[in-house]
């Protein structure tokens, strides 16, 4: 099936990195993650939502978590030298980082910005996130997201 390539296929594709892509059906209001994962039959601890966060400067952060865990906000602020964080209003989000909520991939957005990944997602193979837009999804080797982004590794989730 054709895809409508989106900003992080066409950062993956110059890269030469392999990757699949899932599509599922998208509605009028928000799906968590974990719904998503279902709808694609992919395990739900492969799918990671990406999270974008700013400082009283507005100097944004990325993270990158599993779709069933929470972030720990301070973790994250910690992990990036900042005292505090908050997420980004999601009016600024498409502004921004060229994606919409629902459709925020970690790959491609507008700049790149620092990236901290879960280290849950070590113990991967494969890695699901955001393809960037609503109702498609990018799966791709965990080292590969990692080079592309230059993400750090860190715990961030809410224990």
């Amino acid at each position: 099936m054709k895809h409508k390539k989106t900003n992080a296929m066409r950062m993956l594709d110059r890269a030469k990195i392999k990757y699949e892509v899932n599509t599922y059906e998208v509605g009028n209001g928000h799906m968590d993650g974990t719904t998503v994962a279902k709808m694609v039959g992919a395990d739900v601890k492969e799918v990671y939502k990406t999270l974008v966060l700013e400082n009283a400067n507005h100097d944004h952060y990325v993270f990158v978590i599993p779709v069933d865990e929470t972030l720990d906000m301070k973790a994250a602020a910690q992990v990036v030298n900042e005292k505090k964080l908050q997420l980004m209003p999601l009016d600024n989000l498409k502004q921004v980082t060229g994606y919409i909520r629902g459709g925020c991939s970690p790959v491609g957005m507008k700049h790149l910005f620092k990236t901290t990944l879960n280290d849950s997602a070590l113990a991967l193979n494969k890695i699901i996130v955001s393809g960037g837009q609503r109702g498609m999804q990018i799966v791709l080797d965990v080292n590969d997201l990692i080079d592309i982004t230059q993400a750090q590794i860190a715990d961030i989730i809410q224990k």
